[in-house]
């Protein structure tokens, strides 16, 4: 099971250091209103990503046939891939808002819901986290259609990257305050770099192991 755990972990890599909203809303959120309205708006991001997996999942089995063409659909999911990287690389642009008030905001219970429906819905409506989670989830269902337990395969790796990503979402909210002088315009463009690259090796590898 060593493999679906690298997987797994990679997949979580790549989607705790990828630079969006959410990550700037997680630490907005932390610093305004405290660690718990963080991690309230983590949770309903957590919940966003284990329902897309479970979605994906459901309508890849719907498709079983899907599997037979298993080759196309790895390099429909390395060019998206490297495309995101590319995009990622070269073209996204980053920018943070100074955040001036030292004072943090109360909240009661009701914003706390709606801090983890804003979460949810931020990232379930983001069309690259769906296209995302759907290109691997292809991928992965290919992968372990050679496993010899196809359904332990698919568990580890999923279990393993939302596991990642939402410990290294719950970091950033404990870290947000030291982290937030750092995040300026210069070091969020070479996160993006790196990102960029760590995407575009990734779409060639599953692109030259789709092809063998």
């Amino acid at each position: 099971m060593v493999a679906p755990l690298l997987k797994g972990l990679v997949l979580g890599l790549i989607l705790s250091i990828s630079v969006g909203p959410i990550i700037f809303a997680i630490i907005k959120h932390s610093i305004n209103s405290g660690r718990r309205a963080g991690l309230s708006f983590v949770a309903g991001v957590s919940t966003s990503d284990i329902s897309l997996v479970l979605f994906c999942n459901f309508f890849t089995g719907l498709f079983a046939t899907a599997l037979e063409h298993k080759n196309k659909i790895a390099l429909a999911g390395s060019v998206f891939l490297i495309v995101l990287g590319i995009y990622t690389l070269l073209f996204k642009k980053v920018s943070i808002t100074e955040n001036t008030s030292d004072a943090q905001e109360k909240l009661n219970w009701k914003k706390y819901v709606g801090l983890y429906l804003s979460g949810f819905f931020m990232n379930t409506l983001n069309p690259g986290v769906f296209l995302f989670w759907f290109a691997w989830t292809a991928a992965i269902v290919a992968d372990a259609s050679a496993a010899s337990n196809p359904a332990n395969y698919k568990a580890v790796v999923f279990i393993t990257c939302l596991v990642f990503v939402l410990a290294s979402d719950v970091v950033k909210v404990v870290l947000s305050e030291k982290l937030r002088p750092k995040l300026n315009t210069k070091n969020l463009h070479l996160i993006n770099q790196i990102a960029g690259v760590i995407l575009i090796g990734f779409g060639v590898f599953l692109f030259y192991g789709a092809l063998k």
